[in-house]
């Protein structure tokens, strides 16, 4: 496709309508922007990817304007200021954002009809409250990777708007999330259980880090990463296939938050590394706050209890695999760090020791 528009092919056309009003033509006389440019539809569909061709497909680091308009359009001068405080790509982006959100929006599932509700079974009392105990600590604490996206969203340069997109689509994950565990805590008679302070304190700091990569490394590398671990360990804590349907749709999710997170603040580190200490020291007080979420009683009680099937035998075997979980969970978080671009082996708050391991010898499986 060609431009064929020339400098005077529409000089003839009406200065004003028949109600005097002026008209502008300039939009049909040709403008900056790619005219020809066609992306091509991959095997998928017309992806994020495969239009982002051309100058449309590069984000600019600072971008010069703080408008709504579409990245790559030409615009009015004078544009009303959005008044954006985000305004550096090294902020918010990530390079698998695109990706990420072309999957999001392929698997959004429904906690109302994917869930085989209809198949649950009557559990034994102690198994019944402990899975009642766990769903009552995810649904509480899942909306907070809703929140915390929604209270930076608005404040991101339109030039990231793949970035938002997929902020967007977490919103509506984290949403769903709270939805399916509440009402698993309610589906079999159960109801829901204990809400400890500890957990509120970890949402609250998520919520009121200064910058958003802070509020990043707090959500993402460290509460969602630990969910995540918390989801795949479905098999093992899930009494029935219900609970496993559950964690598997939403770990599905999480990994996909996380992915973001991840990257994201690698991308961040990479392009300002004086950031760098900027998120330890937002990790150093999440972990803190992390280690007395973990150890609060009821929910350490209600995880082993699960993954002994039952009180009977939770000093056998639920204690035990507990232990076990608790080194992956440390060391999965590692890693992720060391994915982001942060070592925190040395600087962890979080006790190596008490789970055996030794920080002058351990290397995360970045």
């Amino acid at each position: 496709m060609t431009n064929v528009a020339t400098p005077d092919a529409y000089a003839n056309l009406p200065e004003t309508n028949p109600l005097g009003f002026p008209l502008d033509w300039s939009w049909l006389r040709g403008s900056k922007s790619e005219w020809g440019v066609q992306p091509k539809p991959s095997s998928r569909g017309l992806t994020m990817m495969d239009i982002a061709v051309g100058a449309y497909g590069e984000v600019p680091d600072e971008p010069p304007r703080r408008t709504m308009a579409p990245r790559g359009c030409d615009i009015e001068d004078p544009t009303p200021d959005m008044g954006y405080i985000l305004n550096k790509k090294s902020q918010v982006w990530s390079d698998n954002v695109r990706e990420l959100y072309e999957e999001a929006v392929a698997r959004q599932w429904s906690a109302t009809r994917d869930i085989p509700w209809g198949e649950l079974q009557e559990l034994p009392d102690d198994v019944e409250h402990a899975i009642c105990q766990l769903c009552t600590f995810l649904s509480e604490v899942e909306m907070i990777a809703a929140d915390l996206p929604a209270k930076w969203m608005w404040r991101m340069n339109h030039d990231f708007l793949e970035a938002k997109m997929f902020l967007c689509t977490q919103i509506m994950d984290e949403a769903r999330h709270s939805e399916v565990f509440r009402k698993r805590a309610l589906a079999n008679g159960g109801g829901l259980l204990k809400s400890k302070a500890a957990g509120t304190e970890l949402l609250r700091s998520i919520l009121q880090a200064k910058t958003y990569t802070q509020a990043s490394s707090l959500m993402h590398l460290l509460g969602e990463g630990f969910v995540l671990d918390i989801f795949r360990m479905g098999e093992l804590i899930s009494p029935t296939d219900v609970e496993k349907r559950i964690f598997r749709m939403a770990m599905q999710d999480e990994a996909r938050h996380v992915a973001y997170g991840t990257l994201h603040l690698r991308y961040a580190v990479e392009h300002d590394p004086d950031v760098a200490e900027e998120i330890h020291e937002a990790l150093d007080h999440g972990e803190m706050v992390l280690m007395e979420v973990g150890t609060q009683p009821d929910l350490t009680t209600a995880l082993a209890t699960l993954l002994a099937g039952g009180v009977e035998n939770i000093e056998t075997e639920g204690f035990p695999l507990q232990s076990q979980l608790s080194v992956k969970l440390l060391t999965s978080y590692l890693a992720r760090c060391e994915r982001a671009g942060l070592n925190r082996v040395q600087r962890t708050l979080l006790p190596l020791d008490l789970l055996g391991i030794d920080p002058d010898t351990f290397t995360p499986a970045a």
